[in-house]
């Protein structure tokens, strides 16, 4: 089978294709020089340069994207585009949840070995987004807390997780305070690879286009605003 793989839930712009399994393409593209990430300009070629590798649309089976929880702009880009491929292409889709695409990743990790995976994303506002993986079981389905109630949650724990992802980067101090390790910074474990969402896209059930929805767990930004806005008018 042959599986395109796209991811924005975060900064990067994540894009590969495997085979039977076998990365025939594979990138991730990272903010630009101002920070901000780059989803908008590179996906579309990134994509296409995936394709490219393969064979052609005609070798593609099924596209699997990631669908959060994360950036509520990322995904939004992302999804948009693969439901106009998809449709374009007739093809079907495999929604790929990418926390879990990063634990598919921290599995296969030296530090990972017998241990929980604890994938973490930085949700901004000073919380985290996270899930539990355990031997390739979601234990805790995603989920959005500020990072004391991450880390009680670590403490009830029967064996200490493998903590990785930006947000367990970050938040580094009260995780391994609870007794989970977290890998180096530097340590490309933190970072989605396409790979894994392709890896967690062909084992998924797949679907039409227009049944893929992100995962957000908590409002957009404009939402909480204009909900704050519209209390202040009342007072």
């Amino acid at each position: 089978m042959v599986v395109l793989g796209v991811d924005t839930a975060t900064a990067d712009a994540v894009v590969g294709v495997t085979a039977d399994g076998t990365v025939v393409h594979e990138v991730s593209v990272e903010p630009g020089p101002d920070g901000r990430p780059r989803h908008s300009r590179v996906l579309l070629p990134e994509i296409e340069r995936g394709v490219e590798a393969a064979g052609g649309w005609d070798a593609v089976d099924r596209i699997a994207v990631g669908i959060g929880p994360g950036s509520f702009t990322g995904l939004r880009i992302g999804i948009a585009t693969v439901r106009a491929l998809a449709q374009a292409r007739e093809l079907p889709v495999a929604p790929v949840g990418s926390l879990i695409a990063l634990a598919r990743g921290m599995a296969a990790h030296p530090l990972g070995a017998g241990r929980p995976a604890l994938p973490v994303f930085d949700a901004r506002r000073s919380e985290a987004f996270a899930a539990l993986i355990d031997d390739y079981v979601e234990r805790w389905p995603a989920f959005v807390a500020a990072p004391e109630e991450l880390a009680e949650r670590v403490r009830e724990l029967d064996a200490a997780p493998l903590a990785a992802g930006d947000g367990a980067v970050r938040f580094a101090e009260e995780l391994e305070a609870a007794g989970a390790t977290v890998a180096p910074p530097e340590d490309p474990i933190h970072r989605v690879a396409a790979r894994h969402v392709c890896a967690v896209g062909e084992a998924v059930a797949e679907v039409s286009a227009d049944r893929i929805q992100p995962l957000y767990l908590r409002p957009p930004d404009a939402k909480r605003w204009l909900e704050r806005d519209r209390r202040a008018g009342e007072g």
